[in-house]
């Protein structure tokens, strides 16, 4: 990150700004987060960046008020992804995810002045790209061949109806 402001943290628990100079609290820091605004903690007892164990507190202290973001049952199937063969696909999946995610509620809020159906329709239709996308990406990271055909090989034409078995509705296969 270009021109990232650094947050120093002391052993007596304390965040110091060094842009501002002067000591602040996580909802300080949740407001540069909120804000957009680059930032580095680092911890001044051996200068390890402690970045994303403060964002991480801040979480904490954002799921335990009010509405959680976060289930169980999906806090869980996180936690099944540390350590496992997947592990970093998850985790850029998940970072792509959210990019996409925001991006998408930018475009919506600048769009509602105008027409907010169209622009709710060319969501959806990039959103079926995007995804299309990813899902083939997360298939080949996992070892399977698509093929040059993203929609892989079950793409049948649709000229008549079958039953669970395969056969026609005149009884042919």
């Amino acid at each position: 990150m270009k021109n990232e402001r650094i947050i120093k943290k002391y052993p007596n628990r304390r965040l110091y700004d060094t842009e501002v100079s002067r000591y602040i609290t996580l909802a300080d820091v949740r407001d540069l987060v909120m804000s957009c605004t680059a930032f580095k903690v680092v911890d001044t007892a051996n200068d390890n960046d402690i970045t994303r164990s403060i964002l991480l507190q801040i979480m904490l202290e954002e799921e335990s008020g009010g509405e959680p973001l976060f289930s169980a049952t999906m806090l869980s199937q996180i936690i099944r992804f540390y350590g496992g063969t997947l592990q970093g696909m998850f985790a850029r999946y998940l970072e792509g995810s959210l990019d996409l995610f925001s991006k998408q509620h930018q475009e919506l809020v600048r769009s509602l002045g105008e027409a907010p159906f169209d622009a709710m329709t060319r969501m959806t239709q990039k959103n079926v790209e995007l995804w299309s996308e990813i899902q083939g990406e997360l298939m080949r990271a996992a070892g399977f061949d698509l093929g040059g055909d993203r929609r892989g090989k079950t793409d049948r034409k649709t000229t008549g109806s079958t039953d669970v078995e395969g056969k026609g509705r005149d009884g042919s296969v």
